[in-house]
């Protein structure tokens, strides 16, 4: 994949925790953490949407039969597909 050049400013915090982050061996430099964070950030609004659109369906479709166990473990199989087809 292509990479594309950005100038970003942090605060001293959190340029204290990227170095840090770094140091502990997390990662290699400081675009890793910056890239890391921005897939988790992807991945969290993946998993939200998904769960409003689940929120949505149940609002227009009345009651379900599934425990609220079962219907948990429907979502987590809906994200892991999601997670799989989007990756870069």
């Amino acid at each position: 994949m292509a990479m594309v050049k950005k100038s970003i400013t942090v605060t001293d915090q959190q340029d204290s925790w990227i170095k840090a982050q770094i140091e502990l061996g997390h990662y290699g430099n400081e675009s890793e953490v910056v890239r890391e964070l921005i897939r988790e950030r992807q991945l969290r609004e993946q998993e939200l949407q998904l769960i409003r659109a689940q929120l949505i369906k149940a609002e227009q479709g009345g009651f379900s039969s599934l425990s609220p166990d079962a219907l948990l473990q429907e979502i987590k199989q809906g994200l892991g597909r999601d997670a799989v087809s989007n990756k870069p």
